[in-house]
């Protein structure tokens, strides 16, 4: 069991948790995630890292309600616990194998939408603590919807605030305001990590590749199962099949083909959806597994 030492709302829809988990927290790194359990009955749920403390043992997650799972989630308490956290699963972002020396002299933007703040927080906080100042801009449809807000404050050089309604910093979507950093700003950058809902991610990136900044992204929200094997989040990268779970969550965002992503996605949720994606994909459907029941 994993105990839950913090439980918080955040806004309507939105939670963080503080959660024991000494053994897993030994190994995260910026870019992973988790899969957590609530019950035996529970469906297993993958949620970025958004933070972790090894000295104190604690991972933090933050997750929106979509569903009766997340909802039963919610529910929950300091001092209640989940029956399962397994990971660290995915690739850590390729940002820390870099020498801090090597990142210093690159101009680097975060960008994260709504929830993607979460995975965004724990890559500012990395290069914030290796002497690395990067600009960081957080976006959501209105100021209450914000998250992580002072979090990011203390860890970014600059931070820059998108809201749709105006409400709180720059008024409109987190590309208007990149646009404007960058063409009436004069700011420059060396490179670009977003992660948010998908069409924000497709827009971002439709926007950096004109702008000729390398972006990644994190395809952590097209996740269904976490391990390779419901095939759920079979992507196109530069035209190769790869999956969120296993060969990311991170990916060239210029590569990602995010129009099939997000018909595949709305495709995946029905049974004759999974059943016409699988005659489709054939071999490729599962990553090779076939467990898990999308064509039956």
């Amino acid at each position: 069991m994993y105990k839950i030492l913090e439980a918080r709302q955040l806004s309507e829809k939105n939670f963080l948790m503080v959660v024991e988990a000494k053994w897993v927290v030994r190994a995260c790194q910026p870019g992973q995630f988790l899969i957590v359990k609530t019950d035996e009955e529970g469906e297993r749920i993958p949620l970025t890292i958004c933070d972790y403390d090894r000295e104190a043992g604690t991972v933090t997650i933050v997750f929106q309600t979509v569903g009766a799972s997340t909802t039963k989630m919610a529910r929950l308490k300091a001092g209640d616990s989940f029956m399962d956290v397994t990971g660290p699963l995915g690739r850590p972002s390729n940002l820390i194998d870099m020498a801090p020396e090597e990142l210093r002299r690159k101009k680097m933007l975060f960008v994260g939408g709504g929830v993607g703040a979460a995975p965004v927080y724990p890559q500012v906080k990395w290069m914030h603590e290796h002497g690395i100042d990067v600009d960081v801009i957080i976006g959501a449809k209105s100021k209450d919807l914000l998250m992580l807000e002072d979090e990011m404050r203390a860890a970014a050089g600059n931070l820059y605030i998108a809201t749709d309604d105006g409400s709180c910093g720059y008024h409109g979507m987190v590309t208007g305001l990149i646009e404007k950093l960058v063409k009436e700003d004069g700011r420059h950058y060396d490179h670009c990590v977003a992660i948010g809902p998908v069409i924000m991610m497709k827009f971002v990136c439709k926007l950096t590749k004109e702008l000729g900044i390398p972006t990644v992204v994190s395809m952590n929200p097209i996740m269904v199962d976490g391990t390779g094997m419901c095939g759920a989040c079979r992507l196109i990268v530069g035209g190769e099949v790869k999956f969120a779970c296993v060969d990311g969550p991170e990916f060239d965002g210029h590569k990602v083909d995010f129009d099939l992503a997000m018909e595949r996605q709305k495709t995946y949720k029905t049974e004759e959806g999974r059943a016409m994606l699988a005659l489709q994909e054939g071999d490729t459907h599962h990553g090779g597994c076939g467990m898990c029941g999308g064509d039956r």
